[in-house]
């Protein structure tokens, strides 16, 4: 499939002294659900606002390297020109507006639709895939639940009609029942609407039973990447990063002379 997003070989670099990611690599397809996975600190936040140029900020920035979109470098442009150019973010933590109703919240995120048919059209569909947000459009967004707001968030997203969302951590505070809820509507828009998807996540069981294909980061780098299905069954990703395996290594801390398969080494 051809490449919707491809990041070649970036570095960022925070308040001009942090170096956070390290010459990372990675494509996503179109049509695709691909998973960026590793723990906390290991640059998904940062690949993803670097995609979508939130790291100003965040006094970030990127200091080598490229980011494309179908073929054309974006590095410079706005995050207000990428959402018209169909590349919306979905914050870890939700961040809906508090104060306002879920519908109300929704709306925000039409600001660059002119045509009311179509907000109409995009606000019905939205209700359509997430018939709890419609039960609670009159709901200020504080009075509703964590799956909730993470349904409000996407949401808010398909309304600007994307062809590529960057979701950040949706399982962060789920249930695990509301968790496969929020993941079979991502498959679900993935294949009836088309929404390409880059998803980083610290869940990885849940995040490759549903993607295609995943990288997996660490300290900046990308240290793994293959098929879903590969890295579900890799002995390496299973025994650190699905919590299954042999031996006694239960982290990578415990284990700091264990050589593993990493990519750059290869």
């Amino acid at each position: 499939m051809t490449p919707i997003l491809n990041v070649n070989g970036i570095e960022v670099i925070y308040n001009h002294v942090i170096l956070v990611l390290k010459g990372v690599s990675l494509q996503v397809p179109e049509g695709a659900i691909v998973a960026l996975l590793g723990g906390n600190g290991a640059g998904k936040t940062t690949t993803l606002r670097a995609v979508s140029n939130l790291l100003k900020g965040e006094r970030g920035e990127v200091t080598k390297g490229s980011i494309e979109l179908r073929g054309e470098r974006i590095e410079n442009l706005t995050p207000a020109d990428l959402v018209q150019r169909g590349v919306v973010q979905v914050m870890e933590g939700r961040h809906c507006f508090a104060h306002l109703t879920i519908e109300e919240n929704l709306l925000t995120g039409a600001y660059t639709r002119s045509s009311k048919g179509e907000i109409a059209a995009n606000l019905e569909k939205v209700y359509a895939y997430f018939p709890r947000l419609k039960q609670r459009r009159e709901s200020q967004a504080a009075y509703t639940s964590g799956g909730e707001q993470q349904m409000c968030a996407i949401g808010r997203a398909l309304m600007a009609s994307p062809s590529l969302v960057l979701l950040d951590e949706p399982s962060m505070g789920l249930a695990p029942q509301i968790v496969e809820e929020v993941f079979e509507i991502v498959k679900d828009l993935n294949t009836r609407e088309k929404v390409t998807f880059l998803l980083a996540e610290q869940n990885t069981n849940m995040a490759l039973k549903y993607a295609g294909y995943g990288y997996i980061m660490e300290s900046g780098r990308i240290v793994m990447d293959g098929p879903a299905s590969e890295l579900a069954t890799n002995e390496d990703v299973k025994e650190f990063y699905l919590g299954v395996g042999g031996g006694q290594r239960k982290s990578f801390r415990e284990v700091k002379s264990y050589k593993r398969r990493k990519r750059w080494l290869a």
